[in-house]
């Protein structure tokens, strides 16, 4: 009889705590060659844990790892990646003050007499990014000028740039297009024909049937199963991670639609944003679609007053005389919630606690006299972290403890205590988990049933179909058409997402309405 073959990592009896909080109970796993393996599991469920342990970035309480049947106790990163072992972790990690081809061969720049040669180090990046299909991007940009999914781009193929015989990917497509997923799709099957052993780490459940060999479902730290990928259905998956039943399918409930809430005529904002004019109803969910650098994101940032108007204007509340919004803190006063996509730079204060983190975008809730009364601020945020299940031990802990759901969930309710009319969410499910992903759209529908104006960007298309009462299309800067007939035409809005790269027009005026 073929005995199995031995696995190229053995983890053991792995138990990691944070305080008080047990985030891994006595994990055993094994990852072998060659094979796909997911990770699966609520927000705080352990994945991160895991993957971070293995990779060096964190060190085990107890238990013992074998790497290729040899004792493996990395104590950093850089003794891990040695060992050929890499992550691509879910928070960004390039310095945006260097460029592309610095970030992607940070440990290994070519030198001569300790002066770095640009022009070699510029082409190896170049000939990587191209190999990988990512040539679109400028090895000799700076990485804080690309947008959050090109950024992730880059993490991918910095931890592609080396040969490694175990890549931990921890929820890459997060931020990316369809068409970059698939990129990336291809240069796993890639690796996976080398002999590389892949740790995929999603919450799409597609992606996992898609890719993955064998799935492993943790929940509250502790191991649920491990099965062959083919053995599971999909629901069988979602409803051991949850520990419950979850609705087949998420059913937008029908809302009234009010007046008009914000009106945004003839924006122009830097190179992204061109004569864009839209109006946003109050009890509607206004989707925003449109491939990677269409300008989406630059557009909501521009309304919320975070990056600066060259022209055109902002009407609120059915007001005939434009908003001057010149800041978020205006763009607050004036009754507009931001969430952004990049939440570790731009959502959060990540060394403060969670109950500052909550409350800091309306403090005068909890405050009398420019003090604060700690007991309606640990009432008002406890209401928060139950309403979104955020799971923490104490709403005094750093918010960079959080798993990234958890942070991102906590974006959210900083958002929700506002209690602003207009609600723009930017990527709002990044990172979150299929049972919070239903929780979340119930959230935005109940906004809506109280009349607020909610718009939603999302790379998600499908998300957007299930979520939107219309969805705008964004192309190259311009807003091209707006959807307002369901059933939504899937491919007509794929369509119209590549109508200003295949048919470029001049600048004119265009006004979507209902």
């Amino acid at each position: 009889m073929k005995s199995a073959p031995l696995p190229i990592m053995d983890l053991k009896g792995i138990g990691k705590s944070f305080g008080s909080v047990r985030a891994l109970d006595s994990i055993t796993l094994q990852f072998h060659t060659g094979k796909v393996h997911a990770l699966v599991g609520e927000n705080g469920a352990g994945k991160s844990t895991v993957s971070k342990i293995m990779a060096g970035l964190l060190l085990p309480d107890s238990g013992r790892m074998k790497f290729s049947a040899k004792p493996y106790t990395p104590s950093n990163r850089k003794e891990a990646e040695q060992q050929g072992i890499r992550i691509v972790t879910q928070e960004l990690n390039l310095i945006d003050t260097l460029t592309v081809a610095e970030n992607i061969y940070i440990n290994e720049l070519p030198q001569s007499f300790g002066v770095i040669r640009y022009r070699t180090l510029n082409k190896r990046a170049w000939q990587l990014l191209n190999r990988i299909g990512l040539g679109s991007i400028d090895p000799t940009d700076k990485a804080g000028d690309l947008t959050v999914g090109s950024q992730q781009l880059v993490e991918i193929a910095a931890g592609l740039s080396q040969n490694c015989r175990i890549l931990i990917l921890d929820e890459p497509t997060a931020s990316l297009t369809d068409k970059e997923t698939e990129l990336l799709f291809s240069q796993i099957e890639n690796l996976r024909r080398q002999g590389v052993a892949i740790v995929y780490i999603s919450h799409r459940m597609e992606e996992i049937r898609q890719i993955s060999d064998f799935v492993t479902i943790l929940r509250d730290g502790r191991i649920v199963c491990t099965e062959t990928i083919d053995s599971l259905s999909s629901s069988q998956i979602v409803n051991r991670m949850v520990g419950r039943e979850l609705p087949a399918e998420y059913r937008k409930k029908t809302t009234s639609v009010g007046s008009i809430a914000l009106r945004v005529k003839n924006l122009v904002a830097g190179e992204k944003v061109r004569t864009v004019s839209f109006d946003a109803y109050r009890g509607e969910i206004l989707g925003f679609a449109g491939l990677m650098g269409s300008g989406r994101t630059e557009t909501m940032r521009a309304i919320f007053g975070a990056d600066p108007l060259h022209s055109g204007a902002v009407y609120l509340h059915g007001s005939q005389t434009p908003s001057r919004i010149l800041s978020p803190k205006e763009a607050v006063r004036c009754g507009i919630a931001l969430l952004t996509e990049n939440r570790k730079e731009e959502g959060l204060l990540l060394p403060q606690p969670i109950r500052v983190n909550c409350t800091m975008a309306s403090m005068q809730k909890i405050s009398a006299g420019g003090y604060i009364i700690s007991g309606k601020e640990k009432q008002r945020v406890d209401e928060m972290m139950d309403r979104l299940a955020i799971r923490c031990r104490a709403i005094d802990q750093s918010a960079w403890e959080l798993s990234g759901g958890n942070q991102q969930k906590l974006v959210i309710a900083k958002w929700l205590f506002t209690d602003c009319d207009i609600f723009i969410f930017d990527e709002p499910t990044r990172g979150i988990d299929i049972g919070a992903k239903f929780e979340l759209y119930h959230l935005l529908s109940k906004l809506a049933e109280q009349q607020k104006a909610v718009l939603v960007v999302s790379s998600d298309l499908r998300e957007l179909i299930l979520l939107c009462d219309r969805i705008a299309v964004m192309s190259a800067g311009r807003l091209v058409e707006i959807f307002a007939d369901k059933p939504f035409d899937e491919a007509a809005i794929n369509h119209a997402a590549f109508r200003e790269h295949l048919n470029p027009v001049k600048d004119k005026e265009r006004t979507f309405d209902i």
